[in-house]
């Protein structure tokens, strides 16, 4: 199911990366623009980022679970630490 995903959602998991992710470091994961993640955010379409200062940061281990479910909707993603 994962390689499918990796496929299907453009997913690129790199290992030596930081465990916080950038919006465009999301973007790249899922193969879309910026903007797009913005809009899904507002939409509450994806997992809530953490806002560190003026930052805007998304746990790696939670944006990639959430794709490993197939992209719920956040109220209906299961969390796993």
């Amino acid at each position: 199911m994962v390689q499918m995903m990796e496929r299907r959602c453009g997913l690129h998991i790199e290992a030596d990366r930081p465990g916080m992710l950038t919006v465009r470091d999301v973007a790249r994961m899922l193969n879309c623009s910026a903007r797009t993640i913005y809009r899904l955010n507002d939409a509450g379409k994806m997992p809530k980022p953490v806002r560190l200062g003026g930052l805007v940061r998304w746990p790696r281990k939670t944006v990639e679970s959430w794709i490993t479910q197939g992209c719920p909707k956040a109220e209906k993603m299961e969390v796993s630490r």
